[in-house]
């Protein structure tokens, strides 16, 4: 299992995202990675091993994330896919405009994963989360609204899950 958190507000989003899975890390998690919506652009930050290594890595991107209020953070037990970097959360759509961190399991994701590349999805990880990815974004680009795209895509998903979704151009 994993753990997920969300912040939008006045204070800045990495300490708070950091502060919040922290509090999560006490099962020998093996990954982590955060995602936040800094001056219009998602940007997203991941590491291997203990939450400390992405602490450590975002030292070097306080100019670039200081400004930011809205994110999405994740701590990953890896059940699809091997405890590395790219299958670390958050992950993104091909568009990477829309960015998602996942708790559970989405039973029918390898289906769904071969439909979405017969649609032309490219896939950089095994997880079933960047399956989800993909299918909210394919819906918000026909229907025009995050909320309606994530009930449409929900109703295609076979398992028991949470989900922390931003739109960079949603803020």
């Amino acid at each position: 299992m994993c753990g997920i958190v969300g912040y939008i507000g006045n204070k800045s989003v990495v300490e708070i995202l950091m502060d919040e899975l922290s509090k999560l890390e006490y099962r020998g998690y093996d990954s982590s990675g955060i995602a936040i919506n800094a001056d219009g652009k998602i940007k997203i930050y991941k590491a291997e091993g203990k939450l400390q290594n992405i602490k450590d890595l975002l030292k070097d991107y306080e100019n670039e994330t200081k400004s930011a209020k809205i994110g999405i953070g994740h701590i990953r037990w890896a059940t699809h896919g091997s405890p590395t970097e790219i299958n670390a959360h958050p992950h993104t759509c091909n568009c990477g405009k829309l960015v998602i961190v996942h708790n559970g399991i989405i039973e029918n994701f390898k289906e769904l994963k071969e439909e979405l590349i017969k649609q032309g999805c490219v896939f950089t990880s095994q997880t079933d989360t960047e399956t989800v990815a993909h299918l909210v974004a394919q819906e918000y680009n026909k229907v025009k609204d995050l909320t309606e795209a994530v009930r449409l895509a929900s109703k295609k998903l076979q398992g028991a899950y949470a989900l922390g979704i931003m739109h960079q151009d949603l803020p």
